[in-house]
C-alpha cells in the first residue's frame, strides 16, 4: 500500500520554524505597544504605574470584603475554595478601578 501524504508525519523542524515566523512576526507589534505613555502617579516626587495603586487598593477592597463576610456569617456558606475566591475578589476590585479610572 502506497504512503497516505495526509497521515504522514511532518517533518521535524517544521513547527519549530512556524513557531519563530510567527514570533518574529509579532515582535514589532509587540516592541511599539510598549512606547505608549502609562498612567502613573506622582507620590512624593517619584512617579508610580497606575496598575500598582489600582492592586493595592484591590487588596484593601478585598480584605474589607473578607472582613464583611466574617462579620455576617457568609464566609462559612461559600461554595467555591476561599483561596480562589478571595485573589478573584482582588482581580475584580483591581481590574474595575483601572477600568473606571485610566481607560
Amino acid at each position: 500500500m502506497p504512503p497516505n501524504k495526509w497521515n504522514s508525519p511532518s517533518p521535524p523542524g517544521r513547527g519549530i520554524r512556524r513557531t519563530a515566523a510567527a514570533g518574529v512576526s509579532f515582535a514589532p507589534t509587540l516592541l511599539a505597544a510598549g512606547c505608549s505613555r502609562a498612567p502613573s502617579f506622582n507620590i512624593l516626587g517619584s512617579f508610580f504605574p497606575a496598575w500598582i495603586g489600582c492592586g493595592v487598593i484591590g487588596i484593601l477592597l478585598a480584605v474589607a470584603v473578607r472582613l464583611f463576610f466574617v462579620h455576617i456569617k457568609l464566609e462559612d456558606k461559600l461554595l467555591w475554595p476561599l483561596i480562589l475566591v478571595y485573589p478573584c475578589l482582588t482581580l475584580f476590585f483591581t481590574f474595575t478601578l483601572w477600568l473606571l479610572f485610566f481607560s
